[in-house]
């Protein structure tokens, strides 16, 4: 027999996900892990037989509910297509999109007349963002004409606010404490600012940047190494044993190629991402504007104290991260003090998914 769970599919950024509300969902951990294995259709690299996008960017589960905290508490979980795993060790900015509107859509939060700013506790890691959600009269709007790389067409723009991220996941911006360490004789720097994030310049790996996903997926030597790196960076950032862990990411580096600030090649950790993650993207924002790190020395250009918008370059486009710093030139004094950037969602279905499912 099968169960219906109400629920909806959104377009969160450049991923895609279903929204639960936690009251539609098992409380015991367990038996919620494979409902939602069995709404994805996860283990199966088709994920044929239910709703996942055969894709880690598109088999991805929001559950949201009223907060003690904030308006709503926002649990972010990653369901792994071809094994029964899921995840819970890391934020998602892009399905974060998503959330303000799914809960506004759901009666969790009340619409103002204009606009409506959502605070979202982000429970994976214990952090807040506020979203700005377009409600003229009184309703959530997704038709505008804010574009964002990656995504066909334009929506109306959702305003994320991030407050306080650094050293969410790892307990400190550089969790190593140091702006760049060796590991197996590669310079990398090892960063937190609301995603775990190894930086490496592409060229350390006889790289030009520009190669495409598929082309770095294909390089079997190259994946061992950023993989072997990855497992020892994991442990330096007081993440433990990351083998079956999707964080940290691994984020490749180099000189812009189409008029952004950084180039960007992203493993998530062991595909390669068609654009970037948004909060890994704040990661790296931060680490080109901190004096002493790896993509510093890339770039050899130093940023004023204040508000700064850094332009990051990926394999479909660019992501604009908005910056406000003080002592960014001082390691043990720096301090972002405002993280922000603009997503775009829409509310694609709602109603039901049927679940065949037995608990064991």
């Amino acid at each position: 027999m099968q169960k219906p769970i109400p629920c909806s599919i959104m377009r969160g950024g450049t991923s895609k996900g279903l929204y639960f509300l936690a009251d539609d969902l098992p409380t015991d951990i367990k038996e919620r892990n494979q409902l939602l294995l069995a709404a994805m259709g996860s283990p199966d690299m088709r994920q044929i037989d239910g709703l996942g996008g055969a894709h880690p960017l598109t088999s991805k589960v929001a559950i949201v509910s009223r907060s003690e905290h904030a308006d709503v508490d926002y649990l972010f979980l990653q369901v792994v297509v071809d094994k029964a795993e899921v995840s819970d060790v890391q934020n998602c900015g892009n399905i974060l999109a998503g959330v303000g509107p799914f809960a506004i859509e759901q009666g969790l939060v009340p619409a103002n007349e204009n606009f409506t700013d959502v605070r979202i506790h982000m429970v994976n890691t214990g952090s807040y963002a506020i979203a700005r959600v377009q409600t003229p009269n009184g309703v959530v709007n997704y038709s505008g004409d804010a574009k964002i790389d990656g995504v066909p067409g334009t929506s109306a723009s959702v305003l994320i606010d991030f407050l306080d991220i650094a050293g969410s996941s790892c307990g400190a911006l550089f969790p190593t404490g140091k702006s760049q360490n060796i590991i197996n004789g590669v310079s990398v720097t090892c960063i937190d600012n609301g995603m775990p994030v190894v930086l490496i310049q592409a060229s350390d790996f006889g790289l030009t940047g520009s190669e495409s996903p598929a082309e770095l997926e294909a390089n079997s030597n190259l994946k061992d190494k950023v993989e072997a790196i990855r497992l020892q960076a994991g442990q330096l950032m007081n993440l433990g044993d990351v083998s079956n862990k999707t964080v940290p990411k691994m984020s490749l580096v180099s000189k812009p190629l189409s008029g952004g600030l950084v180039n960007t090649r992203t493993f998530i950790p062991h595909r390669v991402h068609e654009a970037i993650g948004v909060l890994g993207s704040v990661s790296v924002a931060t680490a080109c504007v901190l004096k002493g790190t790896v993509a510093h020395d890339l770039l050899q250009q130093d940023f004023p104290d204040g508000s700064t918008e850094i332009v990051v370059e990926h394999p479909t486009g660019q992501f604009t991260v908005e910056m406000e710093l003080s002592d960014s030139s001082n390691f043990t004094h720096f301090k972002v003090q405002r993280a922000a950037l603009l997503r775009t969602t829409r509310l694609l279905m709602r109603g039901e998914a049927m679940i065949e499912i037995s608990y064991t």
